[in-house]
């Protein structure tokens, strides 16, 4: 069973998370319920697409186990996206500037309340420490196999890898469908290009993020090779919709002048 770490925030109340493969997975009916949805279910239901179950410790008995619904970071993006709680972008800030940081540089959210004396807040600091010792010893064990694997006949695999949960431009496309937008793959390329969010000059770098997007964390490159018939390699790019970026658009498309210049 993997580890429950809790995040409490008094304007929204408590999210639960649980990390599997090193990925924060959260309990969906807390980000639905913390969101302003009166119909969780029905919420999970129509937004999220990689709804999975885990297990969890029971909080009234600690020999059984409660089974739940989980979810992605990209999913809890799109619950954030179509909530109609006026504090959600609130909400939003809370996770993206604080509570996936932490997880990302500690391994590990330390949740403390009032009444915990010290010894108990102490002994919670060093359960995180223990997991970013053990974190970072993976990651270094897992650089030193890259290592020893960078020998010529992998020089031709992909160059940069981008995060799991960023999304192809026409993926894109058909999230803003699902939410009444009415586009397609290559005109979302062309309202991307004019407004500034990808490079629209023929060359190289034509289609690739301009320094708008990068500023704002919504488009990154996934770059690799290609070798051709006659030997020759060259490099590809390709645009990437972060989970933050699907949001980002998403929202912004949503006002009737940006559905109009979609149409």
């Amino acid at each position: 069973m993997n580890d429950l770490q809790i995040f409490e925030k008094m304007e929204f109340g408590q999210i639960r998370m649980i990390e599997i493969g090193e990925k924060p997975y959260f309990i969906a009916t807390d980000v639905a319920k913390c969101l302003g949805y009166t119909n969780t279910s029905k919420a999970i239901n129509d937004h999220c697409k990689w709804v999975t179950k885990s297990y969890i410790p029971h909080p009234q008995n600690k020999n059984k186990e409660l089974e739940v619904n989980i979810i992605t970071e990209s999913d809890m993006y799109r619950l954030i996206a179509n909530s109609k709680l006026p504090s959600a972008e609130k909400f939003e800030s809370w996770v993206f500037d604080e509570v996936l940081p932490t997880i990302r540089k500690t391994g590990g959210y330390i949740h403390t309340t009032e009444d915990m004396s010290d010894d108990e807040i102490m002994a919670r600091a060093l359960q995180v420490a223990q997991k970013t010792i053990e974190k970072k010893s993976r990651e270094l064990e897992e650089k030193d196999k890259v290592i020893q694997l960078q020998q010529p006949k992998v020089l031709f695999a992909d160059a940069v890898a981008s995060s799991d949960d960023s999304i192809l431009v026409g993926e894109l496309a058909k999230l803003l469908k699902q939410n009444g937008i009415n586009t397609g793959e290559k005109r979302l390329f062309a309202w991307l290009r004019d407004n500034g969010y990808l490079i629209k000059r023929k060359g190289e770098d034509y289609n690739t993020p301009t320094q708008k997007s990068v500023n704002l964390g919504v488009i990154e490159t996934k770059e690799g090779t290609r070798v051709h018939p006659n030997g020759y390699i060259s490099v590809t790019k390709t645009p990437k919709i972060t989970g933050k970026g699907q949001v980002y658009f998403i929202n912004k498309f949503k006002s009737s002048k940006q559905i109009s210049m979609l149409s």
